[in-house]
């Protein structure tokens, strides 16, 4: 019988339930205050701040299902291994339990009848196997060894496969990997990983952060010790099922029927399908998490998720609407799972309908354009074609052969795509590098200043405004707000006043955890509540007079007090989009 994904991921919280772990909200897909990456990418990557220390307002012990967005290998989805979008389950041990609580539980709920109940003889791992930095990870070794993992099973590999490392400096540790067996047939008894690691699927990964990197490259022990693990709720369930792909599994395959019974069988076509599939899935969580279609940044990567799935469809010939037909399917499937999308469905349908709209037009700017340039075509020039309209290959050949003209050149186009894929990669490579958000003491300070800044702005120009979004680096803070109109010089002049009255004056930031609820009855300033777990975290920038210059809902991090802040100065303030004004700003 089938596994199905949503088992997987309601037992897998069921389970760590069991062991006294709160589980929380995922984050949501856009990182508060990381330029670094546009999407989180890992289920670790919302958890950083705790993970380096900061008290955590669930306690010590965390599970979840994160949303997570990878987009660097876009040209390659709609092979059998590749996802724009998935859900990373994960469970945390912030300086509570360590390695042998954490490798049993993962062996139990792996193994025991209660939970997924596999075969132990179908599982093998992988431990750190030490080199001149850090010792061989006996330890790990004898926890599966006890739990009945034959010696050779356990694979012991370098640095490269089973350290993880948060940076150049930081926290740092060994891993524990566990593989499921995907080879023919029963498992070979004298098999493991490093043998024949083709034949074997990695399906969990125990993280122990156990040591801090300095400076200097030395490693020291950590006070407190965490685990982070990370299972792709995706690639379980495609392994557990013994599946070549996850499409041929529940996550795709009512979406893939619907999508063969929309354009027919006879014009249905595999590859493209699951492309529809997979980026509809991303944008639908996308747009849930606040994203529109634009040109730059997140808005890019959604539009051109959402124009690459229309065009899939014009492929197999159908060229009428209906993306919001597969958005539908989602919107059904993670409603309960999901609050962003429950509460998002109205809005998701609406921005896929309007720019489905936009990109009809786009096209038939594009065949207009192909029409003046018909007699011209060669590989290029249909590249161009379908980078800036969108009109891929199979359409410009048809239009050309309609108006009596020769084809181009596909090898010169297939160059001219494959240069393309080379810079898309190599932006991704930056934009999606993931990692820590940055915690330096500029950009710490720069944080700070945006809750002065916000509470000086409600104060002068209404309590209409709260925060639409924040992007803060060591040099700068950009902070998006409700506003309906362009501020003036002096509103400008006014807001930098009060901020500087605050640091010259002086305060303490005090840090309280208190019930959502209790929260936004003391009237504590906050955007985005919905992302919040039941516990939240409010900073209190009180002056030494008493007077409280700031008090808001946040996440970190902060300065303990004004001392050092320096001088707040506005560089720049524009539109940002409707009823949203966006403001540039630094402290000198």
């Amino acid at each position: 019988m089938a596994i199905l994904s949503s088992d997987l991921r309601s037992k897998y919280l069921e389970f760590f339930r069991s062991k006294e772990h709160a589980v929380i909200e995922s984050a949501p897909l856009v990182p508060e205050n990381d330029p670094s990456v546009l999407f989180n990418t890992a289920g670790m990557q919302p958890l950083v701040p705790y993970l380096l220390g900061r008290p955590h307002p669930m306690g010590q012990r965390i599970a979840d299902v994160q949303k997570c967005v990878r987009t660097g290998d876009i040209d390659d989805i709609g092979d059998n291994t590749h996802l724009s979008f998935f859900e990373m389950l994960g469970n945390w041990s912030l300086g509570d339990y360590f390695k042998k609580e954490s490798i049993e539980w993962s062996y139990e709920f792996l193994t025991d009848p209660k939970w997924l109940g596999l075969n132990p003889s179908w599982l093998a791992v992988t431990v750190f196997e030490g080199d001149t930095n850090a010792p061989r990870d006996e330890e790990s070794a004898a926890i599966w060894k006890s739990l009945g993992i034959p010696e050779n099973r356990i694979s012991y590999l370098p640095a490269e496969d089973n350290w993880w490392a948060a940076g150049p400096t930081g926290p740092c540790g060994p891993d524990t990997e566990i593989f499921y067996w995907v080879g023919e047939g029963e498992p070979d008894p004298e098999s493991n990983v490093g043998k024949e690691p083709k034949k074997w699927m990695e399906i969990w990964n125990n993280v122990f952060m156990e040591y801090n990197r300095t400076a200097e490259g030395v490693l020291e022990k950590l006070p407190a010790q965490n685990v982070d693990t990370g299972m792709g709720l995706e690639r379980i369930t495609a392994t557990l099922n013994h599946k070549k792909t996850v499409y041929e599994t529940d996550i795709f395959a009512d979406v893939l029927a619907r999508i063969r019974e929309i354009v027919g069988q006879s014009a249905y076509v595999e590859r493209s399908a699951r492309i529809i599939a997979d980026h509809l899935r991303a944008a639908t969580h996308m747009i849930s998490d606040g994203v529109v279609p634009k040109n730059v940044d997140q808005g890019y990567i959604l539009r051109r998720l959402v124009r690459r799935a229309i065009r899939e469809f014009f492929k197999m010939g159908y060229e009428r609407p209906v993306i919001t037909e597969i958005a539908k399917i989602y919107i059904a499937k993670f409603r309960d799972v999901y609050q962003s999308i429950r509460m998002g469905a109205d809005r998701i349908l609406d921005e896929l309908s309007k720019e489905e709209e936009r990109f009809a037009k786009t096209l038939k700017n594009g065949l207009r354009e192909l029409e003046k340039v018909s007699d011209q075509v060669d590989g290029k020039t249909a590249f161009d074609l379908f980078q800036t309209y969108g009109l891929p290959p199979e359409m410009i050949r048809d239009e050309l052969a309609t108006l009596g003209k020769p084809s181009f050149d596909q090898t010169e186009f297939d160059s001219e795509f494959s240069k393309h894929q080379d810079l898309s990669r190599a932006g991704s490579e930056q934009k999606f590098k993931g990692g820590l958000a940055d915690t330096s003491d500029a950009t710490v300070r720069l944080h700070s200043a945006t809750h002065l800044m916000l509470d000086a702005m409600r104060e002068i120009l209404g309590e209409h405004v709260h925060q639409a979004g924040s992007n803060i680096t060591v040099e700068r803070l950009r902070f998006d707000f409700t506003h309906h109109e362009k501020l003036t010089e002096h509103e400008k002049q006014t807001i930098e006043a009060r901020v500087n009255e605050a640091i010259r004056t002086g305060f303490a930031t005090i840090v309280e955890q208190m019930p959502k609820d209790e929260a936004r009855a003391q009237g504590v300033e906050g955007s985005f509540w919905e992302k919040y777990p039941e516990i939240v975290t409010v900073y209190t920038m009180r002056g030494v007079d008493g007077r409280v210059y700031s008090r808001e809902l946040c996440g970190g991090p902060h300065v303990e007090s004004s001392e050092g802040m320096g001088t707040f100065r506005i560089l720049k303030e524009e539109a940002s989009s409707a009823g949203v004004r966006r403001i540039k700003a630094v402290l000198e």
